[in-house]
């Protein structure tokens, strides 16, 4: 494997297996951003989501998807050209992956890929984790979904974040606050089924925790532009907590936990999680 790449998992505490496998899907990712970057893509493009806040502002949770929206809406977006690029600097790095694009039999407003890449064979190739390969099974993969949101609303600020592994280069993202509105916007309208999506409350716990200010303004064009919200509501920090405190009280928190547990170091921050716990927090947002 790469000297680089082996230097990048020197960052990690590695102790078990989940914990290589999220080694290996984050440090894909980040060469995955690098290939991005060498083919130009931020000049159209921004991250968001959780994987923006784990690798540029250092979240402390493990996320799985690679997340970015155009700066103004394109209909004819494709992925197609900058696919290549990506697998070009994996391979470089050592990696053997593929990075396939989404045939949707329904046309959506996201363009959607995967890079792929087996499992075990990655664990056999770096020494230090084959204590790894063999509770792996030979036909696992390490996944990561790639999407753009080609129909954004565009009332977001970005800023240039550099990372310093595999080499220098720079990201462009979401500034904090814009971040922050589409974590809220995600808490409060997506659509759970059968699990809920503890990473959103994880999340949430962290942006309160670091006092960032909710972006109301961006919120609000988001909530719009997805019919959850008319142009009258979330037009001050009460509505917002109130619309906050109704969401709370149809969380099972429990269910919440499952879900964010295998991309923790420390399952007791989950110990007081519910919904009195995260009302009571909820005190603490501020917009901007």
């Amino acid at each position: 494997m790469n000297q680089a790449v082996m230097d990048m998992l020197g960052q990690y505490k590695i102790s078990t297996s989940a914990d290589a496998e999220n080694a290996l899907k984050e440090i894909i990712q980040e060469i995955a951003l690098l290939g991005l970057h060498r083919a130009n893509f931020f000049e159209k493009a921004a991250f968001y989501g959780g994987t923006a806040l784990r690798i540029l502002y250092s979240l402390p949770r493990y996320s799985e998807d690679l997340d970015f929206t155009l700066f103004q809406p394109d209909k004819n977006y494709s992925l197609s050209p900058y696919l290549s690029a990506i697998e070009k600097e994996l391979n470089a790095y050592g990696f053997e992956v593929n990075v396939e694009t989404v045939d949707k039999k329904i046309k959506s407003d996201i363009e959607s890929a995967f890079i792929k890449a087996n499992t075990k064979i990655h664990l056999m190739k770096i020494k230090t984790m084959k204590a790894f390969e063999q509770k792996a099974q030979s036909t696992s993969k390490l996944q990561i979904k790639f999407e753009v949101d080609t129909d954004p609303s565009t009332g977001f600020a970005v800023e240039a974040r550099y990372l310093l592994k595999p080499t220098s280069f720079p990201v462009i993202s979401l500034k904090k606050p814009d971040l922050f509105a589409g974590k809220i916007h995600a808490l409060l309208y997506r659509k759970w089924k059968n699990r809920v999506k503890g990473r959103d409350f994880y999340d949430y716990i962290w942006y309160l925790k670091n006092d960032i200010p909710v972006r109301l303004k961006y919120l609000q064009e988001k909530a719009e532009q997805s019919g959850h919200a008319s142009p009258s509501d979330l037009q001050t920090v009460g509505q917002l907590k109130e619309a906050i405190y109704k969401r709370m009280d149809t969380v099972d928190f429990e269910n919440a936990k499952e879900d964010v547990r295998p991309f923790i170091k420390d399952p007791s921050e989950l110990e007081f999680w519910n919904k009195d716990f995260f009302k009571q927090i909820t005190e603490k947002i501020r917009i901007e």
